[in-house]
């Protein structure tokens, strides 16, 4: 993926695989906002013209370092219905919501509306979307939804440049700056995801999706030559696997053979054949104050389960078995500091290589080494 920064000297820097995404977490940092405020916008943003890889159906975890070093983890995975069903219980605006409560400084509502306001009155496709778009077009020809948004009249994906709309995701995000994570998992949203999951042989049920809760948890914590990283801790799989991989690329000691890592830490935990495209993105922040935010997310799949809730603009992410599940499995924000000097807040996502990638990226600056190009961030063999 390519991955688009934007930076004010004496605000912080916003990094994101989408460009609108990383102008709205620079516009935050400019206004004051913390990087937990930034990091916040750009999911949202992600969520509008990055649906690909980003939405509210969907879920995923962040980091957060506060200047003072203490460091936490917001865990909202997207999880199975209880009922079983094609369609997972959506995890993500609670969990930015209880991320941007706790370390925002900014009113909720300013981390929503430019994700609003561009969903109601339309972004040029960017590039990153562009090409992820030409490689997941089946699936969005499956969608009603997603095929007006992003076909043309003959059936094929919009050029980059192309200006679309999502009014009815418009609404839904209205809902949520209005009301907070509550507009989406009670009331009218709500019951559109619902009906439309019954309808569609889905199993999430009205009560399970209002009594979704994010888990703030311990995160893990490694030290590389003298770098304290943060990463997910091993409650969940993206911990456990990001743990083992960076274990696995210290014991080589920096001979750069990422390759024989990944493949490593692969038999590990008995996986064999892996999809192309996990439907995975990142946001992730540094404010003036010290703070550094990492945020990975996913919705299980390109564009998800390909299916949007009806009246509502969201993308259901499909039920995490299978393959699907092993989407969480490689989300791996970190953060790397040398006492109060925040040295990397980044994540690998994608697939285990990406995961070998921000491992590649953190050996890097262990190593005093500056990570000024996109080279400096591929994985290599």
């Amino acid at each position: 993926n390519s991955t688009s920064v934007a930076q004010e000297q004496t605000t912080g820097l916003a990094v994101a695989d989408e460009p609108y995404a990383a102008r709205a977490g620079a516009a935050i940092l400019a206004d004051g906002g913390s990087a937990a405020d930034a990091a916040s916008a750009m999911f949202f943003t992600l969520s509008v013209t990055y649906p690909v890889a980003a939405g509210l159906g969907g879920g995923g975890l962040c980091l957060v370092r506060q200047a003072n070093g203490q460091t936490h983890e917001i865990d909202f995975l997207a999880h199975n219905a209880a009922g079983g069903g094609a369609f997972a219980v959506p995890g993500a605006v609670r969990g930015i919501s209880e991320m941007q409560r706790a370390y925002g400084v900014l009113p909720w509502q300013r981390a929503v509306a430019p994700a609003e306001a561009l969903a109601a009155t339309g972004f040029p496709i960017s590039q990153a979307l562009s090409v992820r778009l030409a490689d997941a077009q089946n699936a969005v020809r499956l969608d009603a939804a997603l095929a007006a948004e992003f076909l043309d009249e003959s059936g094929q994906p919009k050029a980059a440049g192309t200006v679309v709309t999502n009014p009815a995701l418009a609404d839904t995000l209205a809902a949520v700056r209005l009301a907070g994570a509550d507009g989406f998992y009670k009331g009218a949203v709500a019951g559109r995801i619902v009906a439309y999951a019954t309808g569609q042989g889905g199993a999430i049920g009205a009560a399970e999706l209002g009594a979704y809760g994010a888990t703030q948890e311990a995160p893990g914590l490694m030290t590389v030559q003298g770098l304290a990283v943060t990463l997910p801790g091993p409650r969940t799989g993206a911990g456990a696997f990001a743990a083992a991989m960076m274990t696995r690329m210290v014991q080589q000691n920096g001979s750069g053979q990422d390759a024989a890592a990944v493949a490593d830490t692969l038999a590990r935990f008995h996986i064999g054949a892996l999809p192309k495209d996990f439907g995975t993105t990142v946001g992730s922040a540094l404010d003036a104050n010290g703070q550094a935010v990492s945020c990975a997310v996913t919705l299980n799949a390109p564009f998800g389960s390909a299916h949007t809730a009806q009246g509502t603009g969201v993308l259901l992410a499909p039920a995490p078995h299978g393959n699907a599940g092993l989407a969480g499995a490689f989300l791996a924000p970190m953060i790397a500091a040398d006492g109060n000097d925040v040295k990397l807040a980044g994540a690998g996502v994608g697939g285990p290589n990406g995961v070998a990638a921000i491992g590649r990226a953190v050996l890097k600056a262990a190593g005093g080494g500056a990570l000024g190009v996109n080279a400096d961030l591929r994985s290599t063999g």
